[in-house]
Parts: C-alpha cells; sequence; structure tokens
C-alpha cells in the first residue's frame, strides 16, 4: 500500500508533507505534489501533515483516478525533499473540490 496526493493539492502544494516524508517519495509539478508508489514505504505520517488533507491511503475511496496520475508524473517531475514556499494564493484554493482541469502537468521549475 501506498498514499497518494489527490486534487486537493493543486493550486495549494503546501509542501509540508515533504518535511515529514523518511524515503524523500514526493516529486514537484508546477502546481501540485504526487507521491511515487514505488518509493512509498506506508508509514503514513506526510497524511497528518497536509493542510489541504490532500493526502489519502491508496485504500481510500478518494484515491481512485489519483492512483495513475501520482505514478505518471511521479516518474517525469523531479524529486523534492525540502519544503518550498506554497503559492501565495494557496489559502484561496484550500478546500476547493473538482480541481483536475486546474493541474498543470508541468515539472517545477
Amino acid at each position: 500500500m501506498a498514499y497518494v496526493v489527490t486534487d486537493g493539492c493543486i493550486r495549494c502544494k503546501y509542501m509540508d508533507c515533504v518535511s515529514v516524508c523518511p524515503v524523500d517519495c514526493f516529486y514537484a509539478g508546477e502546481n501540485m505534489l504526487v507521491i511515487h508508489p514505488d518509493e512509498c514505504i506506508d508509514c503514513g505520517v506526510c497524511e497528518p501533515e497536509c493542510p489541504a488533507e490532500a493526502i489519502v491511503p491508496d485504500t481510500d475511496p478518494r484515491a481512485g483516478e489519483w492512483l495513475a496520475l501520482n505514478a505518471e508524473y511521479a516518474a517525469t517531475w523531479p524529486n523534492i525533499t525540502e519544503k518550498g514556499e506554497p503559492p501565495a494564493d494557496a489559502d484561496d484554493w484550500k478546500g476547493k473540490a473538482g480541481k483536475l482541469a486546474l493541474l498543470d502537468p508541468a515539472p517545477a521549475a
């Protein structure tokens, strides 16, 4: 089992999860993070750290399409090992549902 980042992260990208991950399995896109499913050790320390509540176990019904999306982007986006600055408008996007259309497929700059 692994953890999965869902659309709650899109446009929020707080990155608190990165600070606590013992295996550095987070990868960064322009406006979202993903978890590499083969690197995640299922420790769960990232889930409660996410202010956007965007991280769920892969067995959670909310994981759905996000399982494949996390695997796809973890293979192409750069690994992130330190917390960065979230977007200035992150709090404006926190809690908004249905943000998939806002996902920027570009890797973090």
